[in-house]
């Protein structure tokens, strides 16, 4: 079968062989899972817009063998039942500093850190992405972490970002092809 994802994902050899060593995505929700705009209604609710694509990517990763966690500084009723949706287990809330929530997944899921990946597009994420195997930002991240990020993704927090990555990795380790053969037929 062709590569489908060859013009897409022409990616250097040093990226390549670290997202082929991932085992776990850990992704921060704000600017990432979203576009990183807060919605409240009059009321004070909160309303988060996901992606489709984002979500998609997500059911594949976790089919081709990858765990997803989510860590988050905010807490969100809508981010529980997105990723009750998503099939992911792992996921923390209300972290205002997330090297905790990481440590206690790296522990609990018996995973080296090199073998993480987390994406984050502030500076909050940069006590994580640093202590992972693969730090990776959204193409609307800050600055800063921009500089420090390992790989920059070409879509922006909330509109594929999330999709991006699970590509990437899933092409890194060889399943992509076998993931969207089951498209084909």
């Amino acid at each position: 079968m062709q590569k489908l994802w060859q013009k897409d994902f022409e990616v250097d050899e040093q990226l390549a062989q670290k997202a082929s060593q991932i085992k776990l995505l850990l992704l921060d929700v704000d600017g990432v899972l979203t576009d990183g705009r807060i919605r409240l209604t009059d009321a004070g609710e909160e309303i988060k817009v996901f992606s489709a694509l984002d979500g998609h990517g997500i059911k594949m990763l976790q089919a081709s063998g990858i765990d997803v966690a989510i860590i988050t500084g905010r807490n969100s009723g809508a981010v529980a039942h997105r990723m009750g949706e998503l099939g992911v287990k792992h996921f923390y809330q209300g972290q205002k500093d997330k090297r905790i929530a990481f440590a206690e997944l790296i522990e609990k899921l018996d995973i080296d850190p090199l073998h993480a990946a987390f994406v984050g597009n502030d500076v909050i994420d940069l006590c994580v992405m640093r202590q992972c195997g693969l730090a990776i930002t959204v193409s609307n991240g800050h600055s800063v972490v921009k500089q420090l990020a390992d790989w920059q993704t070409r879509a922006s927090g909330g509109n594929g970002a999330v999709r991006n990555v699970c590509d990437l990795l899933m092409i890194a380790q060889g399943t992509y092809n076998k993931m969207i053969e089951q498209y084909l037929v």
